[in-house]
């Protein structure tokens, strides 16, 4: 028998989920997404996904195959969200967020400083596949990404020289964990670096968490 990965069996067990699910409540507290043509429409890092309402499976709108982990990332948006989230403006380190100091050490191995890896000496790259994202400029070396219409993260990016390696960091609203569970915070910043790094027509470098297809 072949074996499954926890992603494909997280989404399997979400999407059964979906179909018994209250789909105006779920509207109600996630205001930002669409209904039309017999599905829920939403925008993920830029790229438009939609889910059935017959079977629950999730499809992007350019038809290019949907990886676990985004598929992941929509799910657990629909199940966690809690009614009444709202943005507070207030953007810390993932490991500040409600529950995420014990994640923290992976977040900064797995996604952070892959992140730094994969675009040094290619600060260009990242300017322009920002720019693909629809991303918008930070002050200090950084820009907004939307992860969901309801979830900004705020990428930083410092270039390295001769003396120091290059430096990166994600920030997130205080409210994410109020939308999502902490570790699909971790998933969203793995879809974030997997985009950029795709986007930009690089490899991820350094020990990236691993990415299931």
């Amino acid at each position: 028998m072949e074996r499954r990965s926890n992603y494909e069996v997280s989404c399997e067990r979400f999407r059964s989920w979906f179909l018994d699910a209250d789909k105006e409540e779920i509207l109600k507290r996630l205001p930002f997404i669409q209904k039309a043509e017999g599905r829920l429409w939403l925008t993920h890092f830029a790229r438009s996904y939609s889910i059935s309402l017959q079977d629950g499976a999730i499809l992007a709108k350019d038809l290019m195959p949907v990886s676990r982990i985004a598929q992941m990332n929509i799910y657990t948006l629909l199940y966690y969200a809690a009614p009444g989230a709202r943005q507070t403006g207030r953007f810390v380190d993932f490991g500040s967020l409600r529950n995420g100091a014990p994640f923290a050490p992976a977040f900064r191995k797995g996604v952070v400083e892959p992140l730094a890896a994969t675009f040094s000496g290619q600060e260009n790259a990242l300017k322009e596949a920002a720019d693909r994202l629809s991303a918008t400029p930070l002050p200090k070396n950084g820009f907004c990404l939307w992860a969901f219409d309801c979830m900004p993260v705020h990428v930083h990016f410092w270039d390295g020289d001769e003396e120091f390696p290059a430096q990166a960091n994600m920030l997130f609203d205080k409210s994410a964990v109020d939308f999502i569970h902490i570790e699909s915070v971790v998933t969203i910043g793995m879809e974030c670096l997997e985009r950029l790094a795709k986007t930009a027509a690089l490899p991820v470098k350094g020990s990236p968490i691993h990415y299931v297809w």
